[in-house]
């Protein structure tokens, strides 16, 4: 087993909270992705980042927002966007009412292993997890070597989702 380094890799872009935004983020997390060498990510990362950044806009008063990709383990990538609202996200159900908007967090769900959000004092980071490899996958290829065990710790003050495996 080899240690994940203590300070994980990561970019981020401070953006202006506006629908503008999404563009710049979903070139960082192309730019990104393609230097970590897991372009095979590249689709479902930038979805996932669109929606981040459009659920920043369209229901924070945020000014700016932060962007941020990271590999905390080998395992995943995450993708992040941090406002300054305290307001949690709440997941809608399915419905007719959903056929023009409100679809955002089900799609973080399905494209995600698993989703959260971490609460600061002045505001909140909403976050999904792409999986790089599965578990019984090491190394080789995938840009960072370290433990593949379970991520750190979190603190109590965050909402974390993991999606349920499929039934088949």
């Amino acid at each position: 087993m080899q240690p994940y380094p203590a300070r994980s890799p990561e970019f981020s872009a401070i953006l202006p909270g506006l629908e503008e935004s999404a563009e710049i983020a979903r070139q960082l997390v192309r730019t990104t992705l393609n230097a970590w060498e897991i372009e095979r990510l590249t689709d479902s990362g930038v979805l996932l980042v669109t929606e981040l950044v459009a659920n920043a806009v369209q229901h924070t008063n945020s000014r700016y927002i932060k962007v941020a990709v990271s590999r905390s383990n080998p395992r995943f990538v995450r993708i992040g966007v941090v406002d300054n609202a305290r307001m949690l996200p709440e997941m809608t159900k399915p419905g007719a009412d959903l056929l023009t908007s409100g679809r955002g967090l089900l799609l973080v769900d399905a494209l995600c292993e698993r989703w959260g959000t971490d609460m600061y004092r002045l505001g909140k980071r909403v976050w999904g997890d792409l999986l790089v490899s599965p578990p019984h996958e090491h190394g080789g290829g995938d840009g960072l070597r370290g433990d593949t065990a379970a991520d750190p710790p979190r603190p109590p003050a965050q909402r974390h989702h993991a999606r349920q495996p499929a039934v088949l």
